[in-house]
């Protein structure tokens, strides 16, 4: 049976698909890879499907060795890659053959990389993914030393490529673009200002549920309660205090604190790589950015 062996875990490797989607009636998230335009390309590369399960390596620190003869790739936040201590590229599809080590380094920029393998990760679903939820609980535990990861049966189809060109995520500020609401009419004018035209900092309390952001102060016009009503990935929720959340893969399904603005689907996956120090900055346009 193929498969990839951990050797060594890193500080914050999950297995990812694309999520759960369609069951946030029942209270239960989306949950999948914070950045999917990354897992899409890892699996395209080895064709695969685009929601078979990969890992969402936080920081590099990854070591498996494989189990069998197998391709993978690396996409996101590449760090140094190597194969048994040869060197090899990140997004590209690369040869792992049986007893060999692929470690997974630290990235120069950005905060998560993927990696696939033709076949997929082939753990058993949980309401239909693979994904594991950190909020929830749902879906595998986060992937440790010495975890075993089948690899399912090769598709069909042969990648058609070999590397992708794709810019390494940013590592100075990030602009993002938003759609205001459904809330923003409980923030004073100042507060959207502030919005949109100051930089806002990612700080360390951030994890695949949300990031916890430090700015300027955003302030209400209405101090009434907010009943509890849903909300989506790329939301930016304001608590008490001003600061705003960027909800990610794993948010809660409902909130209390209204949202003044959302983060549009594709931009998401940009503000996913944003390391802790780095700024980000929100843009306004028109139309719908609910994901």
């Amino acid at each position: 049976m193929k498969a990839l062996v951990v050797e060594q875990a890193g500080p914050a490797t999950t297995v990812q698909d694309l999520g759960r989607p369609g069951l946030v009636r029942l209270g239960v998230g989306e949950s999948g890879a914070v950045d999917r335009r990354s897992l899409r390309l890892a699996n395209r590369l080895l064709g695969n499907a685009e929601d078979a399960a990969g890992l969402e390596v936080t920081l590099g620190g990854l070591a498996v060795r494989a189990r069998g003869d197998l391709l993978v790739s690396v996409t996101g936040a590449v760090g140094p890659l190597s194969v048994d201590d040869r060197g090899v590229a990140g997004n590209s599809v690369v040869a792992l053959p049986d007893a060999s080590v692929l470690t997974v380094g630290t990235p120069a920029g950005g905060l998560r990389s993927y990696l696939a393998v033709r076949g997929g990760i082939d753990v058993p679903p949980v309401l239909g993914s693979r994904s594991t939820d950190v909020m929830s609980g749902l879906g595998p535990p986060p992937v440790e030393q010495g975890a075993v990861l089948s690899v399912g049966p090769s598709p069909g189809d042969w990648p058609v490529v070999d590397l992708a060109a794709v810019p390494a995520p940013p590592d100075d500020e990030v602009e993002l673009r938003v759609v205001t609401g459904p809330r923003d009419d409980w923030f004073t004018p100042a507060a959207m200002e502030s919005l949109l035209q100051a930089s806002y900092e990612v700080t360390s309390d951030s994890n695949r549920v949300g990031m916890r952001l430090h700015g300027p102060a955003l302030d209400r016009a209405v101090d009434d309660e907010l009943p509890s009503e849903g909300v989506v990935r790329g939301a930016l929720q304001v608590p008490s205090g001003g600061q705003p959340v960027l909800f990610l893969a794993d948010h809660p399904v409902t909130g209390g604190y209204p949202v003044i603005a959302v983060v549009i689907g594709d931009d998401v996956d940009r503000a996913g790589q944003a390391r802790p120090g780095q700024h980000l900055r929100f843009r306004r346009v028109q139309g719908k950015g609910y994901s």
